[in-house]
Order: C-alpha cells, then sequence, then structure tokens
C-alpha cells in the first residue's frame, strides 16, 4: 500500500463564493452550509471577513459556535484592526484559524498599495506575529502571487514563516496562470524556500481562463497539500476552483495523485444543491460532478455501454457523489415530525419553534400543491420562509391573465408597513405585466439584468425556481423564488430582490486598499 499524504481542503464558499455579485448570504444561511460542509468533512471553512460588516462578524462567530469538526477560519487583511476583529469572532470555535494577506506583486504594491518591497515584508511579518497571539493556526497570502516576481515571492515567504506562518497560500489571484506555469512555480517555492518541509503550501486558484481546477491540481502533483476552492466554483467574476472537481479527480486518478482527501464525498451533490438554492446561482446541467447532466447518457452507443458495463462510460458512480440521495421522502400525509426529522438529516434547523412552524404550514400547501415532495424542494421552501424575516415589501396576492390575441396583464397586492398597496399593468406577458404591476407600487427603478428559470425536480407539477438579478446604484442583488406556479414564483424572486436592494449594504471588499 502507497503512504498517501492528507490533502487538506479549504472551503471558501462562504467568503470568496459569496463575493460573486448578488450572492450574499444570511448567517443563518452561512451556518446552514458550514454544517453541511462539516458533515462532508471539509478540513477548513472559511466564513467570512470579520471586519467587512458586522454581519459578517456575527456570521464567522455563529458558525464557529455550532461547527466542531472543522477548522473555522477567519480572513483579515495585513492590518491590526483586522485581525483583532477576527480573532475576536473565533473566539467560539473549537479550532481557528486566522488567514491574513497583502499584495505583493509589482503592479498591486504600486498601484493599490503604494508601498515599497520592504514595507510590504514588514507589514506581513508584524500580521503573522498578531495573529499568532490569538491562535497557532496562521495562514498567509501573498495576493497575486501569479505575477510577482519570484526571488520576492521566496523573501516574504520567508519572514512568514520565521515568524510562525503554518500555511502558506499562493493564490493565482487574477486567473492569469496556465497549469504548467504553476505547478511550477509552487514547485520552485518549495525547492528554494528554507523550512518549506515545516508548513503547509496551499493554492487559490480564480477561473478567469477557465483553468481553476487544472492549475490547482498541477500544484497539488507538485507539491501543495491544501487547495482553497468553493462549492460550484462559486467565487467573484468567473469563480473558484471548484471544490467537486478537486476532490473527484483526486478520488478518482488514485493512479496520479500522491494524496486523498478523506472527504465523504456522498455530501457533494446535497452541499452542491443548498448552495444553488440559498445563492440563486443555478447550476448548468452540464457542469462536471454536480450538473443535472452529469451522469446522463443520451447516445445510443452511450447507453449500451452502460448496460452492459458501467465503466466503459462512467469513472465515477453516481452514487459516491450524492446522486442516489434524490429519494421520494414525504408526502401531503406526513407529519410535523416526520418533517422534522427529515430537516434535520438535511443538515436544516431551526431558533424557534414559530419558524418550524411556519416551515411546516408551507410544506403543507406545497403538498397539496405536489404530490411528492423531494430534498431539493426542502431546500427550497425553507430559503423561501427564510425570507419572511427581512421582508418590506411583501405579497399579498397576484392575479395574472394571459389569453391568446390579448394582452397580458397582472394585479398584485403588496402590504408595506402594514398598509395594503394595490396596482395592475401590462406586460409582454404575465411575468412582464406582474414585474411592471409591482413596479407600480415600489418604483425602485431597479435595472433587470437576469431573469432565469430552472425546475427543482421532475415532473409536470415540479416547482419552478426563478432567480432576478437587479442593479441599483452600484448595487447587484439576486433574488429567488420557488412555486409550482411560475408566475408566482416570478413574483417572489422579484420582491425578494426588491428586498434585498432596501438593506444597506456595508460591506467592505477584502482586496480594498490596505
Amino acid at each position: 500500500m502507497v503512504n498517501r499524504d492528507k490533502l487538506k481542503i479549504f472551503d471558501t464558499t462562504l467568503r470568496d463564493g459569496e463575493q460573486s455579485p448578488g450572492a450574499s448570504m444570511t448567517r443563518d444561511e452561512k451556518v446552514r452550509i458550514a454544517k453541511s460542509l462539516e458533515r462532508m468533512r471539509v478540513d477548513i471553512i472559511e466564513v467570512g471577513f470579520p471586519t467587512a460588516s458586522v454581519g459578517d462578524f456575527e456570521a464567522v462567530q455563529a458558525v464557529a459556535k455550532v461547527v466542531k469538526d472543522s477548522t473555522i477560519c477567519g480572513l483579515a487583511r495585513a492590518l491590526k484592526g483586522d485581525i483583532e476583529r477576527a480573532s475576536e469572532a473565533l473566539k467560539p470555535a473549537a479550532s481557528a484559524r486566522i488567514h491574513t494577506f497583502i499584495a505583493t506583486s509589482p503592479i498591486h504594491m504600486q498601484r493599490k498599495l503604494h508601498m515599497t518591497e520592504d514595507q510590504v515584508v514588514e507589514q506581513a511579518v508584524s500580521a503573522v506575529r498578531l495573529a499568532r497571539q490569538y491562535t497557532d493556526d496562521v495562514e498567509f497570502s501573498p495576493e497575486d502571487a501569479g505575477r510577482s516576481e519570484f526571488e520576492f515571492l521566496c523573501r516574504v515567504i520567508e519572514k512568514a514563516i520565521e515568524a510562525g506562518a503554518g500555511t502558506i497560500n499562493i493564490p493565482d489571484t487574477v486567473g492569469y496562470n496556465i497549469p504548467h506555469q504553476f505547478g511550477d512555480l509552487v514547485g520552485r517555492l518549495i525547492e528554494n524556500i528554507p523550512a518549506s518541509d515545516k508548513v503547509t503550501f496551499s493554492v487559490h486558484c480564480h477561473n478567469d481562463l477557465g483553468l481553476a481546477s487544472a492549475n490547482s491540481l498541477s500544484a497539488v502533483l507538485r507539491g501543495a497539500r491544501q487547495v482553497e476552492c468553493t462549492i460550484n466554483g462559486l467565487g467573484e467574476r468567473a469563480g473558484n476552483a471548484s471544490l467537486e472537481e478537486i476532490v473527484m479527480t483526486v478520488h478518482t486518478r488514485q493512479d496520479v495523485f500522491p494524496c486523498i482527501t478523506g472527504l465523504d464525498t456522498t455530501q457533494i451533490v446535497p452541499t452542491s444543491r443548498m448552495v444553488s438554492t440559498i445563492t440563486g446561482f443555478p447550476v448548468q446541467p452540464n457542469k462536471a460532478i454536480v450538473g443535472a447532466n452529469a451522469f446522463a447518457h443520451e447516445a445510443g452507443i452511450h447507453q449500451d455501454g452502460v448496460l452492459k458495463a458501467r465503466e466503459t462510460y462512467e469513472i465515477m458512480r453516481a452514487e459516491d457523489v450524492g446522486w442516489a440521495s434524490n429519494k421520494i421522502v414525504l408526502g401531503k400525509h406526513s407529519g410535523r415530525n416526520a418533517f422534522r426529522t427529515r430537516l434535520d438529516e438535511l443538515g436544516i434547523t431551526f431558533d424557534t419553534e414559530e419558524e418550524l412552524n411556519n416551515a411546516f404550514a408551507n410544506f403543507k400547501g406545497l403538498a397539496d400543491r405536489k404530490h411528492e415532495i423531494y430534498d431539493e424542494d426542502l431546500h427550497a421552501l425553507v430559503s423561501d420562509t427564510s425570507f419572511d424575516h427581512d421582508e418590506y415589501w411583501k405579497l399579498v396576492s397576484l392575479t395574472a391573465h394571459s389569453e391568446t390575441g390579448e394582452t397580458p396583464s397582472a394585479q398584485v397586492i403588496l402590504q408595506v408597513d402594514g398598509e395594503e398597496k394595490v396596482a395592475s399593468a401590462s406586460g409582454g406577458g404575465p411575468v412582464d405585466a406582474t414585474f411592471c404591476a409591482i413596479e407600480e407600487i415600489v418604483d425602485s427603478q431597479a435595472q433587470l439584468q437576469l431573469y432565469s428559470v430552472n425546475n427543482i425536480t421532475t415532473g409536470t407539477d415540479a416547482q419552478g425556481e426563478v432567480t432576478v438579478r437587479l442593479h441599483k446604484s452600484g448595487r447587484i442583488v439576486n433574488g429567488h423564488g420557488a412555486d409550482t406556479d411560475i408566475i408566482m414564483a416570478s413574483a417572489k424572486a422579484y420582491l425578494h430582490a426588491l428586498n434585498r436592494l432596501a438593506i444597506p449594504d456595508r460591506r467592505a471588499h477584502p482586496q480594498h486598499d490596505v
């Protein structure tokens, strides 16, 4: 038996993934996803950037309180205030890590930081030393390492290790590198930096050229033993390396990779669906591992081969990544206890009995319209229920009319501060008419950038999941809603986005100038 190294999986869905325009998550939503990542046995969960906002601080703190089997990480710029704020948020964690960073590429140092190389090294060392006062687990990242000068990169990393960093993360911050180049960079750093064998080398790759997973895996082959990645490849711009792609490549190609992850891969698909539902970012059908078509065979020759021997066209089993867990679990005759039990199994909990009762009432309403309830339906239902806490504009009723040869129309009644308001409008279709009627009341002046519909499960009675993206005054928000009636789902999604716009956004971006 070959002795294989452990490859640590560092999930940053809740931090870097949330930086996707419109993908902001509430504290409770982050807790739900973190629990799912814990069940998957993810090694490190980067929950947020505590100094960015009160909401981010509270989310890191909340996850730190409930997740015990994964290390909880908070991001901090190489600044005293950031590090102290992160340490405060991480206090409840059974295992805590502070991840601090500063840019090291010439363009970032000159154009963004306005700092010399000596100043960058000094600030990096100071940050790592301060972080070590709060935890023994400190990670340091030279931001934009992929475009940094090699000699300077060696210098700053060596000093960070001397200051106490136990993990050195090499980011391809702008997705500029290609696999052989990035793997070579990581290999050369490990070979040239004194005491490199005393730390874990990590990589964090962005997908601007579609190479994030390939770059990450190339680095693993050259000695990296931690990969920073996200569920569904979620992340700002073109996204990050996909956790599911990294894990299943290593799992499937053990003839190539001298390491194992130790993750429970059967949790991949359920977690992917949860993240998609919460963020409103649908997974494309042909997405590797987690896409609806990932294990579908259309061509006759493929179908014939799979029927004779699965291995002819499938290099991994659908069951191994969680597809087999899609079972009918509940129906209209299911009781409250069965409902609660299944939600517990899915890692969904409620703070109060009132919240559970509201979700159960919504479940019963759905069961009256839809005979068979799937896990995906439950995730969508709970997400819809959670919107109630932040609803400024609340839908009371909707009437939409569409007839051949007639202009579609809609009437909506919204509740605003306890007062009901009514509006009617016509449009190019019933959805357009519904949105126009809502705008008659709200007058948001927001621009609709995206309208997307996906079926949550199969069948003509399936719930439709609608995603709406709105832009206003530089802010981008996503709204999503689910219902067996697509027009109703569309209204829910539009109002969800409008309610998010009504909440001031005071989040700071972690890559802002220090």
